[in-house]
């Protein structure tokens, strides 16, 4: 490994940017909000879908975890953690990208995009950016919150923010993973009730955007059957999709680590 990869990789926790092993043909970047990203001890039992992937993945393809809370598709580029990312990509790495819960937030400019116009504009950085090291780009439209109405039907909560994804994907011939499309069926499928045993529902707190152990799970394998099913990945590539996964699988590191 080079001087400068090994300095971008210290600049970062290592949970959060696992290096690529050495033997590894290929590493999975993922640049993404809270409910994707590493959670640590004082958060458990909060877990990002992240962290549940590599259940799902043989152990050659390496999952580096960039994902951080609270950013946005702006906020990721403006902090430099694209650019973290982009200097260590190598050619055959996959770069997956999601992003809206926090480009919604339109009083905070710093993090506001309008789905339309500049969250399309941001992700064509991620896009362009993983095409010119010959990485390949793959953008995942946001997972759903937990939200029902009085009838007891799964709401969507994104606005135009995933159709302007696909459409984004669509012309730039991205492969699409519909995790929002995906999650809302499951969260249906699941019912009103159920579906407080995948969020992070504790005795103090009742949190409908973050999941627990089984909803990072639930998650990770949508993801891991869409990376298959777009070809992004190969059977070789995956494993236990039909498998029950333990939730004692999930470990939270100690923030100092």
């Amino acid at each position: 490994m080079s001087l400068s990869r090994r300095a971008v990789l210290a600049a970062v926790p290592l949970t959060v940017a696992a290096a690529p092993s050495p033997k590894a043909s290929r590493t999975l970047y993922i640049a993404g909000d809270s409910t994707a990203a590493q959670k640590y001890a004082d958060a458990a039992p909060e877990t990002g879908w992240g962290m549940a992937l590599p259940f799902f993945l043989h152990r050659e393809l390496v999952v580096a975890d960039h994902a951080m809370n609270g950013r946005s598709s702006r906020s990721f580029i403006d902090e430099g953690r694209l650019g973290a990312i982009l200097s260590v990509i190598r050619p055959g790495d996959v770069l997956v990208v999601q992003f809206a819960h926090n480009d919604e937030k339109a009083t905070d400019p710093t993090r506001y995009t309008e789905p339309w116009t500049t969250y399309r504009e941001c992700l064509r950085r991620y896009v362009d950016g993983a095409r010119e090291r010959g990485a390949r780009p793959v953008l995942a439209t946001p997972v759903e919150r937990r939200r029902f109405d009085a009838a007891g039907d799964a709401q969507p909560t994104h606005g135009d923010y995933p159709a302007a994804m696909r459409a984004l994907a669509e012309e730039e011939r991205v492969a699409l993973l519909d995790v929002q499309r995906l999650s809302l069926a499951l969260w249906q499928e699941l019912g009103v009730e159920e579906t407080k045993t995948y969020f992070n529902w504790t005795a103090t707190e009742q949190d409908n955007t973050h999941f627990n152990p089984p909803g990072a799970i639930a998650v990770a394998r949508l993801v891991a059957r869409e990376l298959l099913r777009t070809r992004v990945l190969a059977p070789r590539d995956t494993r236990r999709l039909d498998e029950e996964i333990p939730g004692s699988w999930i470990t939270w590191p100690d923030a100092t680590v």
